[in-house]
């Protein structure tokens, strides 16, 4: 057995299954397509799952990956045990209704044992029970001693997921300890102890299960590997752990030269180390394809990753934001891997600082809340902290778990871990119920997802709006269908179709589907699972059939509008990218007759010159009436021309480039206009945040901005005459009137505090004695905020020796100020706590130091209430 770099690894794994006449296919992004089971891409074969449940056509029988993946289940253990990561990469070779175990086992053999030379001694296989087929094969068609084969259950050999297909597998092990083993019971010993490792599961998609322990076999079985390259890389290096092979030690040791630790030499240390190598790691990937921090769903995942590896930070003393530097270590180490890191660095680097910079204000919020929880325990005399204060903490304002152990053991106190992990398991829940469930390969069980796979709708509408076709399937909600009469909705799928299906941000087609006999409306149009363009449609005449020659219709004025919209989004992005920097691409769009939305990475809000010259590019480019042309080309060939890509999207090998002259070039199924001219006019009426990191504009096309202009032209045109002024004079004139307006809000103030200040003996003549203290209480209407506080300030001064309370009402709101001389505070006064109950009976809250506080009130009609009951509640208060 040779050493073998991870990356030798992943290439040798490839290329053998390339010569077994396997299509090498790039990783999916970690964001799951039309699987809404997931939140991230967990392994090598979900995003496959289209191709195993035959709703689509693979592009080969035989397919070879090498998959990035995401794991959270386990994060705990990340960083303290030798094989917890949140990502990995899942090696796989996968057949879909082609070879069978025949084949895969004598294969995998060959691998491991003429490519990688691993030692036939050391290697150990593992089969299902039952399964006679398996073991034949490794004894005839392998050289493995059957003493080294050992048959286990369902638990450890069989894959199933509910109901669907499932099927036996067969895992291979690799003896590193080199512990003898003997019988099944010395190797699970051995196994659990991970002296001996398992690599490579070859699951034999063999069964269709109902769920309830009945098996029926499938016409055509599957084969579905996982070899976890991370593992695979520990043995061929002889390593102890994950974190030793070279491209991880490579990033670890670049940590440990930024913080200033040297790793092995302090258990702690090291177990942050790791930490922080895995998690950036792992949002390097998450933030190359296009995931954006954010406190739900993957987004959640991504923004807790990076904050533990931040907190981990700290615990190595980093006080400063430093994560953005372990970017660079993360792309060195992958980009042979995954090319597209070294193009989107410098958007990682700046959305990691961005994310890292908030969490430091985290921390030091959270350390505020944590203090007034703690204060709040050890006053009432507990030894506990409430779990569910330290899941808010955690949850809301991302502090970890530890950290809060850490801090309140300091004070004498633990968390309430039953309380913490029940919030966590109703967060769990929550999270679980969020995600639709779906069947073992995540297809909706609906008939439109149900299309053979063989079938073929092809699109011929980037040129046309009408055509004939012939009507292949229909469906309704509850089953397929021939017939679909009056009244009835469904869907409907055609061999060839003008309407575009719903699809990179634009809206799918409107219109109509006509025969002799029929007309029915068409509502919009998707494509299903299986990528198959559905029309939905109702039925408003006649009676529509299956295998029928149908007229397909699409809303020309509706589509031409998509189209002003849609080529105006591509314009959008080249001023962006010319005004702000080249760092602007595209995060997301969605564009219909009504206007166009546009999400973009950029860092800050754009200022009103930035727009003003987004705005005049892009129409300089339309009146420059510049030709749209569209390419088909190689995708290599168009990234090379310098075509524009979506920032997390995959592509086939032959793409669609959008041309608007020389200007803007992108690759874009969409539709589009013949010439810029026709967008007519474009116009921004929007520019905002939607996450961290991205930005929104929203702009309009055509008569659609023609519209906005007119409707801000006539509301302009009415304040003019509201005002009295011309057009031109309009902000003179509001100016004007404003320091008019200051003026006499000053004359109303002053007037408020003589007429205050003149009510001072009446308001004196409350004073009342309780318990030997001055206790002033009173109602005084009109007056509030400034005046309130310095009337209340003028009694404490004339009273002496006392407290005052007074309530006021102005403009629908209820107001409460509490002073106190120092000399009674000793005697149990403390104004915040007064105001506090004053407030409470007007529904209102607030509070203060024991000299001064302020309070709100909402119910008016009980101010009188809370104003006579002052006296009773400083009775209380006195000792």
């Amino acid at each position: 057995m040779n050493y073998m770099k991870t990356s030798e690894i992943r290439e040798s794994y490839l290329s053998f299954f390339e010569s077994k006449g396997h299509l090498r296919m790039k990783s999916f992004s970690l964001v799951p397509k039309n699987d809404k089971s997931l939140l991230l891409i967990n392994a090598g074969m979900a995003p496959l799952k289209p191709y195993f449940t035959g709703v689509e056509e693979p592009p080969r029988r035989r397919v070879t990956t090498c998959q990035k993946c995401i794991r959270t289940g386990d994060i705990e253990n990340v960083g303290k045990t030798s094989r917890h990561g949140t990502f990995f990469e899942m090696l796989g070779n996968f057949s879909f209704g082609d070879y069978f175990k025949n084949e895969v086992i004598p294969w995998a053999w060959e691998y491991i044992t003429e490519v990688l030379k691993l030692p036939k001694d050391k290697l150990f296989v593992t089969i299902y029970l039952d399964d006679d087929e398996a073991y034949d094969i490794w004894t005839s068609k392998t050289d493995i001693k059957p003493s080294q084969i050992f048959r286990l259950g369902k638990e450890d050999n069989f894959w199933e997921h509910g109901s669907g297909p499932c099927g036996p597998c067969t895992e291979i092990h690799y003896n590193k300890a080199g512990v003898k083993v003997n019988n099944v019971d010395e190797f699970v010993i051995a196994s659990d102890n991970d002296e001996i490792i398992e690599f490579w599961n070859l699951v034999f998609t063999q069964f269709d299960g109902d769920g309830e322990g009945n098996y029926e076999r499938l016409a055509n079985p599957n084969i579905d590997t996982g070899m976890g390259l991370e593992r695979m890389a520990t043995i061929m290096q002889n390593v102890d752990n994950i974190f030793e092979i070279d491209i991880v030690r490579n990033i670890l040791d670049g940590i440990c030269k930024i913080v200033g630790k040297e790793y092995g030499k302090n258990d702690k240390d090291d177990v942050s180390l790791r930490i922080i190598t895995d998690h950036v790691k792992s949002v390097s990937m998450m933030l190359c394809d296009g995931i954006q921090p954010s406190n739900e769903g993957r987004g959640y995942v991504l923004r807790r990753l990076l904050r533990r590896a931040a907190r981990h930070g700290r615990v190595l003393g980093m006080k400063d934001e430093f994560l953005y530097k372990v970017v660079d270590l993360v792309v060195e180490n992958y980009k042979e891997g995954y090319p597209e890191l070294v193009e989107k660095a410098d958007y990682i680097r700046k959305m990691i600082t961005i994310e890292e910079k908030k969490f430091n204000e985290t921390i030091d919020t959270g350390m505020d809340i944590l203090k007034d929880y703690m204060d709040k325990a050890v006053s009432e005399g507990k030894t506990i902290l409430d779990g569910k204060d330290a899941f808010k903490l955690y949850d809301t304002y991302g502090f970890p778990l530890e950290l809060t152990e850490e801090i309140v053991e300091e004070k004498g106190l633990k968390v309430d871990m039953e309380q913490f992990n029940k919030a966590m398991q109703e967060q769990r829940e929550r999270a679980r119920g969020a995600r639709e469930k779906t069947s073992y390969m995540g297809a909706d069980e609906v008939p439109m997802n149900k299309v053979d796979a063989s079938l073929s709708t092809v699109f011929d509408g980037y040129d046309k709006t009408e055509l004939t076709s012939i009507v292949t399937v229909m469906a309704t909600d509850e089953d397929f269908t021939k017939t679909l009469t009056a009244g009835q909705s469904g869907y409907v799928f055609t061999e060839v179709t003008p309407f575009y299906a719903e699809m990179g941000g634009q809206v799918g087609d409107t219109g109509m589907i006509i025969t002799d006999n029929c007309k029915a409306k068409v509502t919009n149009c998707k494509k299903n699972v299986g990528g198959k363009i559905t029309h939905f449609v109702t039925v408003t005449e006649g009676t529509l059939n299956e295998g029928e020659s149908v007229k397909l219709i699409v809303d020309e004025k509706r589509r031409k509008d998509i189209c002003k919209n849609h080529t105006a989004t591509h314009m959008v992005q080249e001023a962006l990218r010319e005004v702000l920097g080249e760092h602007v691409h595209q995060s997301g769009s969605y564009v219909d007759e009504n206007g166009m939305r546009f999400d973009f990475t950029h860092f800050s809000a754009l200022t009103e010159e930035e727009i003003k010259r987004v705005e005049e590019i892009v129409n300089s480019n339309i009146m420059d009436v510049y030709n749209v042309e569209t390419k088909v080309m190689n995708i290599e060939e168009a990234k090379k021309t310098g075509a524009m890509a979506l920032f997390d999207d995959k592509y086939s090998d032959d793409v669609r480039v959008v041309c608007v002259g020389d200007y803007s070039k992108e690759l874009c199924g969409g539709t589009h206009v013949k010439n810029s001219g026709e967008i007519g006019l474009f116009k921004i009426i929007s520019e905002s945040g939607v996450a961290a990191g991205v930005r929104r504009i929203e702009a309009l096309t055509g008569f659609g901005a023609m519209n906005f202009v007119n409707s801000k032209e006539k509301e302009l045109k009415s304040i003019s005459s509201s005002l009295r002024c011309a057009e031109g004079d309009i902000v003179k004139k509001i100016e004007q009137q404003l320091n008019e307006l200051k003026m006499k809000d000053k004359e109303i103030l002053e007037l408020k505090n003589k007429i205050a200040s003149g009510s001072e003996n009446d308001i004196l003549n409350n004073i009342k004695e309780v318990e030997g203290i001055k206790v002033l209480a009173a109602r005084v209407d009109d007056v509030d905020g400034n005046a309130l506080r310095d009337l209340c300030d003028k009694l404490r001064n004339k009273i002496g020796s006392g407290v005052v309370v007074l309530g006021g009402a102005a403009h629908g709101k209820v107001s409460f100020v509490s002073m106190a001389t120092k000399d009674i505070l000793s005697k149990g006064i403390h104004c915040g706590k007064i105001i506090k109950d004053v407030a409470a009976i007007t529904g209102g809250g607030g509070g203060g130091r024991p000299d001064m506080a302020q309070a709100g009130g909402k119910d008016i009609a009980k101010l009188d209430e809370a104003v006579s009951k002052v006296d009773e509640i400083v009775k209380k208060l006195i000792k």
